[in-house]
């Protein structure tokens, strides 16, 4: 299996010292000593932030091993013999030498430097001011989405706001690395736009950094802020896609759910992304890893129509007219629907669905952070409101939870349902609790799986100076 070399905006991404952990340099460009210079430089700066957000690291193997096969939702796929080192993310084994543990660390490291070249270089470069501070803002916003990935996989990290001389500091707390993130988002939602021309699709919006934030209040718990936020978004003229089918298909990129969407466009500059590609259906869109379970199928309603359009069925015609068929007689028989990418919209100049956008946030989710925060703040009548704007697009009838605590179950569980397949499924049943009970069958162990390691390679580049998460 071989990677997408994504092109990579003509800047150094390299630090001080070889042997630190984020180490990142990379062959073919331009020393940052010698860029920084001009508009375009900065605009090339800022573009290979967002390269990254459709990297191998961020959207394909590794970002799957953390965010999605450890979740009940989603187990390896593809046949036994397969890749059977992503197992150990089924069933809990992984430990601190695991190399996709490390490699989605490094990979946000990495990511976390380029942020930090644009913040810290762009505002001596002479330019137009208004373009300047608003690069800036995407990089901060951008900065605090990485951060928000570590956090929440790895627990409090380093901070790193600028660029270093030494890499090898301590970790932060994670109130500290929250806070952190809470400044990006907020300085970047006072500069961003509320919309960009079609040249621009995919930059970060003001509604994108009030969107982050008010999920970042969630995780803290913190439900008037989460709730502000969130309203803010819902008054930014988003709306739900009526068609839930036509939200996933290429047509739907950028409609008006969208609120933090990543640009996958196959371009001679870009080749795409292979996010749908190595979830797509074995042998024929793609290498059919990542596969949903029985215990997601189960969790749907009856008369659910997302059911139908999250799972894809061997046998199955899809509703553009494509006949889904077993490529392997070891693999299973279905398969991510929200991935998956018509046969005739597919580009040949790219990999089989690598057209494919990443919905990393959309108004459907704000909807439902909103709920979840109106009800911790017993505000009933704004919790189920928008738990069933979310159900009714579904075609479920409103919901009949009432009290407090009813409707906190049903919330979560829409989450479940609606969000499903999209990453989110591991991070909420650790963030409301119930990650023990829910996981204890596949081996999940409390007060330890929560986070996942460090990866051992960095503590002893750190010398030592990283510490261990518990119980690694």
């Amino acid at each position: 299996m071989k990677k997408i070399v994504l092109a990579v905006a003509l800047f150094s991404l390299a630090v001080s010292c070889k042997d630190d952990f984020l180490d990142i340099k990379e062959e073919g460009v331009t020393a940052s000593t010698a860029f920084f210079q001009t508009q375009e430089d900065a605009i090339k700066a800022t573009s290979a932030i967002y390269s990254f957000l459709r990297s191998w690291e961020n959207s394909a193997f590794p970002y799957q091993f953390v965010f999605g096969v450890p979740a009940d939702d989603v187990e390896k796929g593809s046949n036994p013999g397969d890749a059977s080192f992503i197992n150990v993310y089924n069933d809990f084994t992984y430990t601190q030498s695991d190399s996709g543990i490390e490699g989605y660390w490094i990979g946000q490291w990495q990511a976390v430097n380029r942020a930090n070249q644009v913040i810290t270089n762009v505002p001596a470069i002479e330019m137009d001011a208004t373009l300047k501070n608003r690069l800036i803002a995407e990089a901060k916003m951008l900065r605090a989405y990485f951060y928000f990935n570590l956090v929440r996989i790895y627990g409090g990290v380093p901070i790193f706001d600028g660029l270093q001389q030494n890499y090898n500091i301590p970790r932060n707390s994670t109130d500290e690395v929250y806070n952190f993130i809470i400044a990006d988002l907020t300085a970047a939602a006072e500069v961003l736009p509320t919309s960009y021309p079609a040249s621009d699709l995919g930059r970060v919006t003001k509604g994108a950094a009030l969107g982050l934030l008010s999920k970042v209040y969630l995780y803290k718990k913190d439900w008037q802020k989460a709730y502000d936020a969130s309203s803010q978004v819902m008054g930014l003229g988003y709306a739900l896609d009526p068609d839930f089918n036509h939200l996933f298909r290429p047509d739907g990129e950028f409609g008006s759910e969208s609120v933090f969407e990543v640009n996958c466009q196959c371009t001679s500059e870009y080749g795409g992304s292979q996010y749908a590609e190595v979830q797509g259906v074995r042998n024929q869109f793609g290498w059919g890893f990542f596969t949903p379970t029985a215990a997601l199928e189960n969790a749907f309603e009856p008369g659910d129509i997302r059911k139908e359009l999250t799972i894809l069925r061997e046998g199955e015609t899809t509703p553009e007219g494509d006949l889904i068929h077993k490529g392997d007689p070891q693999a299973g028989n279905v398969w991510n629907q929200k991935v998956y990418v018509p046969v005739a919209l597919n580009n040949s100049a790219c990999g089989s669905g690598s057209v494919q956008n990443i919905r990393i946030l959309r108004f459907a989710e704000v909807l439902l952070i909103n709920a979840e925060a109106a009800n911790e703040l017993g505000n009933t009548a704004a919790a189920v409101t928008n738990l069933n704007k979310v159900r009714n697009r579904a075609a479920l009838p409103n919901t009949a939870a009432a009290s407090q605590a009813d409707l906190r179950t049903a919330i979560w569980h829409e989450r479940r349902v609606e969000l499903a397949l999209e990453g989110d499924r591991f991070v909420d049943l650790v963030r409301t609790g119930q990650a023990a009970s829910v996981l204890a069958p596949y081996g999940f162990t409390a007060g330890k799986n929560e986070v996942f390691p460090i990866p051992l390679n960095s503590i002893v580049s750190s010398q030592n100076v990283l510490t261990q998460n518990p119980n690694y």
